[in-house]
């Protein structure tokens, strides 16, 4: 019997690794004031910039239906057991409706094998995870032990952001327009992080685009040590140049063994914007 890994869009995977991984992607929905589009597959990240910029608005994003869920779990071959890496459930109603999901599935067909984590973040973090995921598959991990490993992974995973314009939050209404035109003016950068719970939050207001890089790198020492037997995961928005400044910065600096650089999808620059770097790395 083997493991089908699954994720949702918010999940930015290089091409190379999910199709190495070979993992089934469960897309969100943006919904523009022109009609809904779903995450890679009917927008992608270059007709999601375009559709930004001539309708001079950001989407609205929903999760999957539990019933969009259950026909992807349905699609596997009941011999594969499945294992399904969310998006964290304080910032989606994506992992309740997978569950929810799992449960049809399981009222219909009680022998099948499936389980759904609530990785507690999104993005590169996730990309951690099935990167995780596959190194135990590879050293022969079997199903319990892998959901048992990735379930304490899960808890030491750290997910840093660094948003270079405040733009995307105001003008998806969540800074309000006045407090962003100061932020501007005064060039007030923003590090936000994923919490224990899987919320983001705003950790430090540092002012000026090198001192919030800097600050950025400075801070990984301040959740993990030995990273010589660690990989770390980096997703961009738009800069490419700019991220792998950043990286070759970050690795000048800490002794990380590999790392996996990505662009972020739609759903995640729309909340993250141009310029946004998001990187993840286990603390233990």
């Amino acid at each position: 019997m083997t493991i089908q890994l699954m994720t949702d869009s918010s999940a930015d995977l290089p091409l190379i690794l999910k199709d190495k991984l070979h993992v089934e992607i469960v897309p969100l929905y943006l919904h523009f004031s022109d009609g809904q589009y779903t995450c890679g597959q009917t927008m992608n990240i270059e007709s999601f910039h375009q559709k930004v910029k001539k309708l001079g608005e950001l989407p609205r994003s929903s999760a999957p239906s539990p019933s969009d869920f259950y026909e992807a779990y349905k699609k596997i071959p009941s011999d594969k057991q499945i294992l399904m890496l969310s998006i964290s459930g304080e910032i989606s109603s994506t992992y309740a409706n997978a569950v929810a999901a799992k449960q049809m599935l399981l009222e219909d067909e009680p022998e099948r094998i499936i389980e759904v984590l609530n990785t507690k973040t999104a993005s590169c973090g996730i990309c951690l995870l099935l990167h995780e995921a596959n190194k135990k598959i590879a050293e022969g991990c079997q199903f319990t032990e892998l959901v048992s490993h990735l379930t304490e992974r899960i808890e030491q995973t750290a997910t840093l952001f660094v948003l270079k314009s405040l733009d995307n939050l105001v003008l998806g209404g969540r800074l309000e327009k006045i407090k962003g035109k100061i932020a501007k003016t005064l060039n007030i950068k923003l590090l936000m992080k994923a919490t224990d719970e899987g919320a983001i939050d705003v950790s430090e207001k540092v002012r000026g685009e090198k001192k919030s890089l800097k600050r950025f790198i400075d801070q990984i020492g301040e959740y993990t040590q030995d990273t010589e037997n660690k990989i770390i995961t980096m997703t961009y928005c738009r800069d490419k140049e700019r991220a792998m400044d950043v990286l070759e910065k970050i690795r000048s600096k800490y002794a990380f063994y590999d790392a996996i650089l990505e662009e972020t999808g739609p759903l995640i620059s729309t909340y993250g914007g141009e310029g946004a770097l998001v990187i993840s790395f286990f603390k233990k």
